[in-house]
């Protein structure tokens, strides 16, 4: 039977978002932070106003998907080509050297915590990923989706997230059967052929809707057709062992060249921030508490924090500067790759329900996760300067 509340938790959701977004703007800081703040105002943190539940997740979770199929849409392809080298040498870095920090933080407190070599280095992989949509959401509210930082950022959270799922699944292998080199194989073979039949497929579906919008001029049906592919392909994404968001995101990418983008990126806006992307925001911060922390575990989160927004800083704007890229540019996007988010929840979540980690450890992973998203806008925010920044052309 429906649950009607469901209804009045939408409402303040919606209302409480756009008020602290509005509030934000007048102080000239992202409007992210806005929503999020009322998320955690609205959870068990705060007012106790509004309880973690399966619809508001739900809808959360198609808030990511459109977030990055908006940012697939706003790529500049032909810069992207340029930037695939720099984009996984900032991944590979970025996620080296946070799941070796968090290990390793993780070792210094595994007798006070009672954690395992296993489960310490499970908390590495768990704080190894990086938010593509906080980053996409801030980057895009200052108009730097385009610049050259921005496009190695969304090439970089591709790789990332990669790397990590690769890296989750080989961890998950250890634990429940001992490693295995066939079940690496097996997970490589499924990434290539799944970005393989994603070219293939995207090629496609570019010339086609090419050859539509000649013939028919703007038609609401390709917007409808273009969301379907986009969750087509999340789909495809999460069956191939991928992240649905990547899915998203390299769906979007098959229309930003076509002549109907411009059209296509109006309505899926309009679409995603009635809805979809307040509720998004808003659901990490209802997803905040901090019962049963004690004063160790305080101290294990507070240094946690610190590794996790020092790793990334300086693995990926050292990937960055061994690019070619310059010092602020470096910044910008080790900035960039500073926040966590749903990718985080989900690996501390599987870890959690099959016993790699203990539920003690997630209050620690979602003020990570908050603290980072916090500050990764007000990073970015301080790293571009006030000018504008004109994108650049294709290397």
């Amino acid at each position: 039977m429906f649950d009607t509340r469901i209804l009045l938790i939408i409402a303040l959701i919606l209302l409480t978002t756009k008020a602290f977004s509005i509030a934000m703007k007048k102080i000239h800081m992202p409007q992210v932070i806005g929503a999020l703040i009322a998320g955690v105002l609205l959870g068990p943190a705060v007012f106790k106003l509004v309880e973690p539940n399966d619809t508001i997740g739900v809808i959360a979770e198609f808030g990511v998907i459109f977030l990055l199929f908006a940012a697939g849409l706003e790529t500049d392809f032909r810069q992207l080509k340029g930037m695939l080298k720099p984009s996984l040498l900032i991944s590979v870095l970025g996620v080296v050297v946070a799941l070796g920090g968090g290990f390793g933080l993780a070792l210094l407190f595994s007798k006070t915590l009672g954690l395992s070599v296993f489960q310490s280095f499970y908390i590495g992989v768990v704080i190894a990923s990086m938010s593509t949509s906080i980053t996409v959401e801030a980057l895009s509210e200052m108009g730097k989706l385009k610049t050259k930082t921005g496009t190695a950022l969304l090439g970089a959270s591709v790789f990332d997230d990669i790397l990590v799922i690769m890296v989750l699944a080989v961890t998950m292998g250890i634990g429940s059967n001992g490693f295995s080199l066939v079940t690496l194989g097996i997970i490589i073979v499924k990434i290539i052929v799944f970005f393989a039949f994603a070219t293939g497929a995207g090629f496609l579906v570019n010339k086609l809707f090419n050859w539509a919008y000649a013939r028919m001029g703007e038609k609401r049906r390709f917007t409808v057709f273009a969301i379907a592919y986009c969750f087509l392909m999340a789909y495809l994404a999460e069956l191939f062992g991928l992240a649905d968001i990547t899915g998203a995101y390299i769906a979007g990418v098959a229309f930003c060249s076509t002549r109907c983008v411009e059209f296509l990126e109006s309505k899926t806006h309009w679409l995603s921030y009635m809805l979809f992307t307040p509720v998004f925001l808003a659901n990490i911060g209802i997803h905040t508490s901090f019962s049963g922390m004690t004063s160790s575990l305080i101290l294990f989160t507070l240094l946690l924090v610190l590794v996790a927004i020092l790793s990334k800083l300086m693995g990926c704007g050292l990937g960055a500067k061994f690019s070619k890229f310059t010092n602020r540019e470096s910044l910008q996007v080790g900035a960039g790759m500073v926040a966590r988010g749903e990718v985080s929840i989900i690996v501390a979540s599987k870890g959690i329900a099959l016993g790699y980690l203990g539920s003690i450890m997630y209050p620690s992973i979602i003020v990570v996760v908050l603290v980072t998203v916090l500050i990764a806008p007000l990073m970015l925010k301080a790293a571009y300067p006030k000018e504008p920044i004109q994108p650049v052309s294709g290397q």
